[in-house]
């Protein structure tokens, strides 16, 4: 039995900031973040808001697409890095919001490769035939670890958020298949040092900066280019298809560059491959998942269509997923 997406969602902040907005923050340049990254302006959150709004938005969205009441809802599941709390999880909190008595949940820390370890952890429970109505969620406000002294992250990153619902079908759509790894030796090079238990939140480690998100950024490139490139291949290969077989590609939006390797690597044609980075930056769990339902919205995607979706975040973590579209 495979999982479909039967309804998409995605929430941003309202507050943007483009790129001449950070020229007032931090020494660079609209022209040097345009060409490295693709990235033109993003979403930022208000003093008031965190990671479980955003979620909660999306959640009564997805809610009210499907037509349904949020007592159906059977789990939550809530990729992100940034949850408002240690404990509760986000997931938990959305669930309050949105009065979901029947669902329990929790959240997955996977970074940007969070969307698809949720849709593919999301779908095994929908294939148990224990769960008939499963939403998955990511979201992330990288704006809360941003170091806007350190202007070579400062500029990659955005605030928000995607999701589905996912359901059972007995036809063969839905997702068809995927391939997930993890590496933890490239940990250190994508790291958030301070704030957990190997080095707890002191005067000394907010003194030193340590709560804020630190990056080799000509290491994660190299591995990203790679890692998505690689994986959306052998994944086509498994399933005895092309790029020309592809409907739409949905990459992580990190950087226009890693997305046009991977893009080109796989042998799909650049009006295929949907690119959003332009508006929202790197909203890491939260990039594909918007895609995802832009395209959906936009009417990108029909019924029988090869969607591919492919990520890679810190940890290192990296996946590529095959879907073979059919919502209601």
């Amino acid at each position: 039995m495979n999982a479909r997406i039967t309804a998409t969602a995605q929430s941003t902040p309202d507050n943007v900031m483009t790129n001449f907005d950070l020229e007032k923050l931090v020494d660079t340049s609209d022209e040097w973040i345009q060409s490295r990254t693709g990235i033109v302006q993003r979403h930022v959150v208000t003093d008031d808001e965190a990671s479980s709004d955003i979620s909660t938005r999306i959640a009564q969205s997805l809610i009210e697409k499907r037509g349904i009441s949020s007592n159906e809802i059977d789990l939550i599941i809530v990729g992100t890095v940034t949850p408002d709390h240690f404990t509760p999880s986000t997931a938990a909190l959305v669930q309050k919001n949105i009065n979901a008595k029947n669902a329990w949940g929790f959240d997955l820390s996977a970074a940007c490769s969070g969307f698809i370890y949720g849709l593919e952890t999301g779908a095994n429970f929908i294939s148990s035939g224990k769960y008939s109505k499963v939403m998955v969620i990511g979201v992330d406000t990288m704006t809360s670890i941003l170091d806007f002294q350190d202007r070579d992250t400062c500029v990659i990153f955005g605030d928000g958020g995607g999701g589905v619902i996912l359901e059972p079908t007995g036809d063969n759509l839905g997702i068809v298949d995927s391939i997930l790894h993890m590496d933890g030796s490239g940990g250190k090079y994508l790291i958030v040092p301070g704030g957990g238990s190997r080095i707890p939140s002191t005067k000394e480690s907010v003194k030193n900066r340590l709560h804020y998100i630190k990056q080799d950024g000509k290491t994660v490139f190299k591995y990203a280019v790679r890692g998505m490139s690689e994986v959306s291949k052998q994944l086509l290969d498994r399933n005895q298809l092309t790029g020309d077989d592809i409907a739409l590609f949905i990459p992580h939006q990190a950087n226009k560059r890693i997305i046009d390797v991977a893009a080109e690597r796989c042998g799909i044609s650049e009006d295929k491959v949907l690119i959003n980075i332009d508006k929202y930056g790197n909203t890491t769990a939260g990039t594909i998942p918007i895609a995802l339902n832009e395209a959906n919205n936009n009417n990108q995607i029909k019924n029988g269509d090869y969607v591919l979706l492919s990520a890679f975040g810190a940890g290192f973590t990296w996946g590529s997923m095959l879907i073979k579209w059919g919502s209601e």
